[in-house]
């Protein structure tokens, strides 16, 4: 079983930066993939960013390639999405997602989902 904490949203002006933080809990997150998703209102849930079990590799949505990048601190149990460059169309809410393989991640099965942290990019 994996507890996933979303952190690090919040209200930021168009240009802005933000880091999310994921903290999960148990021993094997280490042997999870790990991913963003966001929903904005009225919009479906939608892929951001993934990574491997080892951070070797990663995957990025268009939108938000070249601007957010993920990475992992197994150590710490913490997944990280960092955003620059923020536009008011990433305001949404963000979820990670934890799933056995990079290729459920990426298929949007992971087996464990967050309650989400919400980010606000004002124009």
């Amino acid at each position: 079983q994996v507890q996933l904490v979303e952190s690090g949203g919040g209200l930021v002006q168009a240009g802005g930066s933000l880091r999310l933080s994921c903290a999960a809990s148990g021993r094997t997150f280490s042997s999870y993939a790990m991913g963003w998703f966001r929903q904005a209102p009225g919009k479906e849930r939608e892929f951001v960013a993934a990574i491997s079990w080892s951070g070797f590799s990663t995957n990025y949505a268009d939108s938000v390639r070249g601007r957010f990048t993920i990475s992992r601190d197994n150590a710490k149990n913490t997944v990280y999405l960092q955003m620059n460059s923020l536009k008011p169309e990433d305001t949404a809410l963000y979820y990670c997602a934890a799933a056995r393989t990079l290729r459920a991640v990426l298929a949007g099965s992971s087996d464990y989902w967050g309650q989400g942290t919400q980010v606000t990019v004002s124009s």
